[in-house]
């Protein structure tokens, strides 16, 4: 059983195309865990509507920003914004802001369908 479905926008499949071939199928193998465990390790929420793919593998520490769409009632999404490696224990400030701008304009583009 899925908890949630996840997208991927255009800026996570370039940064997951950038990775190599072992790091990327330890990515997705956590995205999938998270979609069925709703693990917090994997899957964490950093401030209000922004939340975290985590996932550590030789020695990087990869992460996926998301947010929540229960718009659709059928079907929770939960969509990727962006990817990056981090090197501090705490997420960039930018790359927050920077989901919390593509959350805003993901929301206003539905709304004009």
């Amino acid at each position: 059983m899925h908890f949630f479905h996840t997208i991927f926008l255009e800026e996570v499949d370039k940064f997951i195309a950038g990775l190599d071939i072992k790091t990327v199928k330890k990515v997705l193998y956590n995205i999938d865990l998270a979609e069925q465990t709703n693990d917090p390790k994997l899957f964490k929420k950093l401030q209000d509507d922004i939340w975290e793919f985590r996932t550590k593998y030789n020695g990087l520490q990869i992460r996926l920003l998301a947010f929540w769409d229960k718009t659709d009632g059928q079907e929770t999404l939960v969509i990727a914004t962006q990817g990056f490696m981090k090197k501090v224990d705490k997420v960039p400030k930018n790359e927050i802001e920077r989901a919390i701008k593509i959350r805003k304009k993901y929301f206003e583009n539905k709304l004009k369908k």
